[in-house]
């Protein structure tokens, strides 16, 4: 096999993987996957997953499927874990109602907005520093 048709295979390839796990985000995957597909640190993932829930919670949502397994954001546990799995359309409702207090946690609502393209306006507490004007003495 030449070099050229093996660059081929591996690009193919890492399309349809690409593909396949965009679809599987529309037909409803955890919250922390859908945070970490968006480029969302795991760490500060989990603490957006765990206020989408709460959210959730508050507005009565049901998830789209309940399924169990061994992995979690830190890697893989030893006994299996229920977990909530959403679509794409619930989690844009929950970014509507989620409202972050952690400048991380707000900077995570943005990257999973524009992930999932859903209106939304993050109020922001802290007002950028102007520096202040450098007196000169003429």
């Amino acid at each position: 096999m030449t070099k050229t048709s093996r660059l081929r295979r591996r690009i193919v390839r890492e399309r349809a993987a690409a593909t396949r796990f965009a679809r599987s985000l529309r037909k409803g995957r955890s919250l922390a996957t859908h945070a970490i597909a968006a480029g969302v640190d795991a760490q500060v993932a989990a603490g957006v997953a765990n206020g989408l829930r709460s959210v959730a919670k508050r507005i009565g949502m049901e998830p789209a499927k309940v399924a169990r397994t061994h992995r979690t954001t830190e890697g893989r546990a030893a006994r299996l874990r229920k977990v909530n799995h959403f679509t794409a359309a619930q989690v844009q409702v929950l970014l509507r109602n989620y409202k972050p207090r952690k400048a991380e946690y707000k900077a995570a609502v943005v990257l999973m907005v524009l992930a999932h393209g859903a209106p939304v306006a993050v109020r922001q507490t802290v007002r950028p520093t102007v520096p202040a004007r450098e007196l000169v003495n003429a």
